[in-house]
């Protein structure tokens, strides 16, 4: 098969789909691997160390879409690049399509084969390639955070650890998932004053076990959740879905009651948000106020850290992508893990929640695999 790896192009979007050892894996198992020039600077590694690993260089992302027979990505495919994929072709990649309608016709029109990244799952319930991102973007809502709250940028002014005599600043998480847990290890870690909330009483006694007291854990109610927000310096969203639109947890009648300068982390923004009042933005322009309320919603946080995420990545995704080369659709047949992560095929809708929040009827992937 030839797997090409295309230059990402959402904005400050620094991490690549295939890094050098990852196309040595490619090689390694017979398969022609085509990169576009340029495609790894984000972590340095040139078109030279490309080569080395075996790849060809194609000179256009034109050139890397129109010869390839998988495409391997990191964000879902912009506009100018899903008018390029074809039927019969595989799509590998982040694709969020819950709250990307335009996206999901663009898809569906061209026939591709496309498989999202966070709805591949594991023999323990997991989303392994979700989670390595989950983490970073976990690990970087609280130092996002805490540059927001500096009143330079807008915000209260709090520093997250205090200092002796002066109490922490307030951290609360909303969901004790993979995110949930590791924006809470770099708040504790810094020093602040932590509550996560979620709706799983089993998973509030791991995190209190793990933690062993250094955080507070709540259950989630309406109560709960007015109560933690209206005293927190930071708030991180931090739910999950699988495949589907984040709930809005957070509501803009609620923005009146939180304090001024206070700051909101939206790491649900690739599924449309869990806060109301949320919108995406970029590294760019990473803030916004509402009612005197920050908002921090970037969308592809992990692209700040591109060496450290890319590598993550890869190393969750190399092995399911070496089954799609090695096999091809017979992968998804017989991997159901794999198969979980088909949203789209052939012009039909083959994932639950993406049908459910966009309006589709859904295809059974089984169905259409054995079409």
């Amino acid at each position: 098969m030839r797997v090409g790896c295309p230059k990402e192009i959402k904005n400050h979007e620094y991490r690549v789909g295939l890094t050098p050892g990852s196309v040595r894996e490619y090689v390694a198992h017979g398969h022609e691997v085509l990169v576009e020039t340029g495609a790894g600077a984000g972590i340095g590694a040139d078109d030279n160390a490309y080569r080395a690993a075996g790849a060809t260089i194609a000179k256009t992302a034109a050139d890397v879409f129109a010869k390839s027979d998988m495409i391997v990505k990191v964000k879902e495919p912009q506009p100018n690049e899903w008018v390029q994929l074809r039927d019969g072709q595989i799509l590998y990649t982040y694709l969020h399509l819950a709250p990307g309608p335009e996206q999901t016709k663009g898809l569906l029109a061209s026939g591709v084969t496309a498989i999202a990244y966070e709805t591949v799952t594991d023999d323990r319930g997991g989303l392994p390639l979700l989670a390595p991102m989950s983490e970073v973007a976990g690990r970087l809502s609280i130092q996002a955070g805490a540059t927001a709250l500096q009143k330079a940028n807008g915000g209260r002014g709090v520093l997250l650890g205090g200092v002796p005599g002066v109490l922490p600043g307030k951290v609360t998480v909303l969901g004790g998932g993979v995110v949930g847990l590791h924006a809470a290890r770099m708040a504790v870690g810094l020093g602040a004053d932590v509550t996560i909330i979620d709706r799983s009483i089993p998973r509030l006694r791991q995190l209190d076990d793990l933690f062993a007291g250094r955080v507070h854990t709540r259950y989630s109610t309406v109560e709960a959740l007015e109560e933690e927000c209206f005293s927190a310096d930071i708030v991180v969203g931090a739910v999950l879905i699988p495949g589907a639109a984040a709930p809005k947890l957070v509501s803009r009648e609620m923005l009146s009651g939180m304090k001024k300068g206070s700051v909101l982390v939206d790491v649900a923004i690739d599924q449309g948000g869990c806060f109301e009042t949320s919108h995406a933005t970029t590294h760019a322009e990473p803030t916004y106020e509402v009612d005197g309320v920050i908002h921090y919603c970037v969308a592809n946080m992990p692209g700040a850290v591109p060496v450290t995420s890319a590598h993550a990545l890869n190393n969750a995704t190399l092995h399911y992508g070496l089954q799609l080369a090695d096999k091809g659709l017979k992968a998804l047949v017989d991997d159901h893990h794999l198969r979980n992560g088909l949203n789209v095929h052939k012009g039909k809708i083959t994932n639950r929640a993406v049908a459910e929040a966009l309006g589709y009827e859904l295809v059974e992937p089984k169905a259409v695999l054995a079409a």
